[in-house]
């Protein structure tokens, strides 16, 4: 059942409408059973002061494009309601011209523009209106025989209203079936949700809950768990074998699923997905339409269902269903788009938004992490909404054309305009090796800031953990992404990269950073001294950058490797021969595997920086000492040392070699590789030539 979370003490301290319509707004959308992420709408209406100081009366309704759950006072639009109030005699409006006429009411033009399910708010007559998507709700009508099942538990109190698309009709066939039956208490919208009202906001909330509850009280009495869909036809893999199956499989998905534009994908395995995918009948329910008219952006008309019987032994047939799944379903959307194309309609991607894997779970792609998430979130949804509608009879959706013009309906598209603009590095994601360190952290915010997703690779995973957790904290949830990771050891670093496929789908960026650093006289160099230089330095970016070659070639996407060099790959560095000599290696590396990359669109590329003493632990250990020592200066001098060597007089720091990852791994260098760019102020001896 849903819980009544409303907190009187805490409304109380409201001051104003408005306030407790954010906070009503906030209870509904903060479960996800009652309204769908980004869904739904809530009014109030009242009255304020004019600029002039005269009382209007006002109408407060959640503006386009935000989600219920995390909505504030900005968010709403304030419409005069002696504006609207003469629409209700017109007999038909277009939606350009209700969106115009409504933007004219607005009592301030810094508003958002408002909902297009705004009048279905004016023409009520109720201080308090809401309207969500419940599960128990839209299982009664996406039901075959809804409207008779509603008649069973609402009696006369409800109104029942055909599918139609939001807008002006339909908020005035709503209002009219309220007004020709007073005992309404709310109204089901065919296919579509639910409206609610109430004299206080703590009443229309109540409401709200209340009607949910009758609805999903019937229906789960019901329910034969044993039956739903048909009953469980193919058990789950155990847990840890769906992630290690599915984690080998993303770049091959990513790659298919990207050839328009790249997608970051998430996978999903709860219970109720679990129980979806292994049924019987899943593969024909999945097919017929959307559960609900707001799902469709985010999830398309319907999921690609991947027709395997689970087995683990099974990985490259499943891989080969896949891929041919997704090239299956790419035609089929496109004729589908064709079929039902309006003048100036403009494609999106092709692929799918959901991928249904018996014994597996749920992959879902978006443009990010987050935004794939939200089309799993839907299906969650969607898998509820048949669960019910499947208890109570057979579960309909729109008509292809209804889903198409739901889809590519301009009112509907103007919620994705008000996303932020996509950076350079968006949908890319990048795999950071020494992520906790000083070059390996500012490289991370740099790319993140434009749009990247990124993989911290530490062997201080505890340090990796604070630099993803300060950047999923500025600019969103699991956009980075902290691994322990030893590159000398190879089940450390293939175990790294199917976590970051496991997150993201794939890799496109490599930045082979992690380093240490060891100073003595030639003579004096151990061999255990040399084999640490090369076991890091150049075994460790061999691992690195072979296992991320293979992903590439596998995503079939191109992709961009940064080596971090040294100035000591062209330099003969004094008393520093292990260093030095792996440092040329590593740059020789980049340079082969760069020969080796170009067919399949790979680039590689190295920075050579120098002296980089700033959040450097390499620097902080006993690295400063020696290097002072091989300049026989004190440690505190090196700084100054280093800055007067430049031709330039700077110091260099972590920040400047950031911006030359960046670089290298932008479109601004897509044809370039095998190049070597310095980042040391201008050391003469160590120009290359």
């Amino acid at each position: 059942m849903v819980q009544n979370l409303w907190d009187s003490s805490k409304a109380s301290n409201f001051q104003g409408g408005l306030d407790q319509l954010v906070y009503r707004s906030n209870l509904i959308g903060s479960d996800r059973r009652v309204c769908n992420w980004g869904g739904g709408n809530t009014s109030s209406k009242t009255v304020i002061q004019d600029f002039r100081g005269r009382d209007i009366k006002v109408m407060y309704v959640k503006g386009s494009g935000s989600d219920l759950a995390t909505m504030k006072q900005g968010n709403f639009t304030g419409l005069r309601m002696e504006d609207i109030h003469p629409l209700f005699e017109l007999e038909e409006m277009s939606d350009e011209d209700m969106v115009a006429y409504l933007a004219n009411c607005m009592v301030d033009a810094k508003h958002p523009r408002a909902s297009i399910e705004t009048l279905l708010h004016a023409f009520l007559p109720f201080n308090h209106v809401d309207h969500t998507h419940p599960d128990a709700i839209i299982s009664l009508c996406c039901a075959h025989n809804g409207k008779e099942i509603a008649k069973e538990i609402f009696g006369d109190r409800f109104v029942w209203v055909p599918y139609i698309r939001p807008g002006f009709t339909l908020s005035k066939m709503i209002a009219q079936g309220v007004l020709d039956n007073p005992q309404a208490e709310l109204v089901l919208m065919e296919k579509h949700g639910l409206v609610t009202w109430g004299d206080t906001s703590e009443a229309c909330y109540a409401k709200t809950i209340e009607i949910i509850n009758e609805a999903e009280q019937y229906i789960e009495s019901r329910v034969n768990e044993a039956t739903l869909f048909g009953g469980m036809i193919h058990e789950p893999l155990p847990s840890e074998e769906r992630k290690s199956i599915v984690a080998k499989l993303m770049p091959s998905i990513r790659g298919a699923v990207s050839d328009g534009k790249k997608m970051i994908l998430t996978f999903d395995d709860e219970e109720d997905v679990l129980t979806f995918v292994g049924s019987k009948d899943s593969a024909q329910l999945s097919q017929v339409g959307a559960a609900c008219p707001d799902h469709l952006v985010h999830t398309k008309v319907v999921p690609l269902f991947i027709d395997w019987t689970p087995n683990a032994n099974d990985i490259e047939g499943l891989r080969r269903k896949l891929i041919e799944g997704i090239a299956g379903y790419k035609q089929q959307y496109k004729a589908y788009f064709d079929r039902n194309k309006n003048e100036g309609d403009v494609m999106f991607e092709a692929a799918p938004r959901v991928i249904l894997i018996p014994g597996l779970g749920m992959i879902n792609t978006g443009k990010s992490w987050s935004n794939s998430k939200v089309s799993a979130a839907l299906y969650h949804r969607a898998i509820a909404v048949m669960r019910g509608a499947t208890t109570l009879g057979q579960f309909v959706s729109l008509s292809e054309n209804e889903s198409y013009n739901v889809e590519y309906w301009p009112l509907e598209l103007y919620k994705l305009s008000l996303a932020p603009a996509e950076a350079e590095f968006s949908r890319k994601v990048a795999f950071i090796t020494g992520g906790a360190g000083g070059i390996g952290s500012a490289t991370a915010r740099r790319l993140v800031s434009e749009g990247a997703h990124v993989v911290l690779a530490d062997l201080n995973l505890e340090g990796a953990q604070q630099v993803a957790a300060e950047m999923n904290e500025k600019y969103g949830y699991s956009i980075a992404l902290a691994v322990k990771m030893d590159v000398t050891n190879e089940e450390m670093v293939r175990a790294a990269y199917e976590q970051a496929a496991l997150q993201y789908g794939g890799v496109d960026i490599i930045v082979n950073n992690a380093g240490l650093a060891t100073s003595s006289p030639f003579d004096e160099t151990s061999l255990q001294e040399w084999n640490l230089n090369i076991n890091v330095l150049g075994t460790g970016y061999f691992l690195v950058a072979r296992e991320a070659f293979k992903l590439m070639k596998e995503q079939a996407l191109g992709g961009s490797m940064v080596f971090v060099g040294s100035k000591n790959s062209v330099y003969a560095g004094k008393n520093a021969a292990a260093y030095s000599s792996v440092k040329a290696l590593e740059a020789h590396l980049a340079r082969c595997i760069a020969a080796e990359g170009g067919e399949f669109g790979i680039r590689v590329n190295t920075i050579l920086p120098d002296a980089i003493l700033q959040g450097s632990a390499i620097w902080n250990s006993n690295w400063r000492n020696e290097r002072a020592a091989a300049y026989g200066i004190e440690p505190d001098q090196l700084e100054e040392h280093y800055r007067k060597r430049t031709t330039l007089l700077v110091n260099i720091y972590p920040q400047d070699v950031a911006e030359g990852i960046a670089f290298f791994a932008s479109s601004k260098a897509e044809k370039t590789t095998g190049c070597m760019l310095t980042i040391d102020g201008g050391v003469p001896a160590a120009f290359t030539r």
